[in-house]
């Protein structure tokens, strides 16, 4: 019998699970390859890393292209050009501004807000409203008149004072 065919106990081929145990092997043997292909590469990597001369390589390719920037901010900047790192800058700034402008104009909106409310009660409202009072306190000052001197006469101004002497 062929590998990966098995016999059916009705006595026929099992054709079917053979088919179904394929994709599975499949998938097994790619998982098995993919995890060595990926060991493969860290021990490479590995080595590269420990390795001086690769890695002194690499030192020198980032400082080369660190000087490469700054050589290249020092010609733009004999040029009067605006390097990356500028325009970021005054991106940033800008973007402050604008935030700290927004804040400034919530601020005036509310106050706008405030003094449209209090403009609201006219002056004639508000006078109105003054003169009502002042009747009322006007009223309140007859009746305490009433209570301390009931249908009385003021006293006159001589008797109001009496001197007391030792006799």
């Amino acid at each position: 019998m062929p590998h990966g065919v098995t016999a059916h106990p009705f006595g026929g081929l099992d054709v079917l699970s053979s088919a179904m145990a394929a994709p599975e092997q499949d998938e097994r043997f790619v998982d098995r390859i993919s995890r060595q292909g990926e060991e493969a590469l860290g021990k490479i990597a590995e080595e590269l890393i420990s390795n001086p001369v690769v890695n002194g390589a690499i030192a020198r390719a980032f400082e080369a292209r660190e000087k490469a920037l700054q050589a290249q901010e020092a010609a733009m900047g004999a040029l009067n050009l605006p390097s990356a790192a500028d325009i970021e800058r005054v991106t940033r700034r800008i973007r402050s501004v604008s935030q700290r402008l927004e804040g400034i104009e919530d601020a005036i909106d509310r106050l706008d807000e405030r003094v449209a409310g209090a403009t609201t009660a006219s002056g004639d409202q508000r006078l109105a409203r003054i003169e009502a009072r002042l009747d009322e306190m006007a009223r309140d000052l007859a009746a305490l008149s009433a209570l301390v001197a009931p249908g009385e006469e003021p006293m006159p101004r001589a008797q109001e004072r009496l001197t007391v002497t030792d006799s």
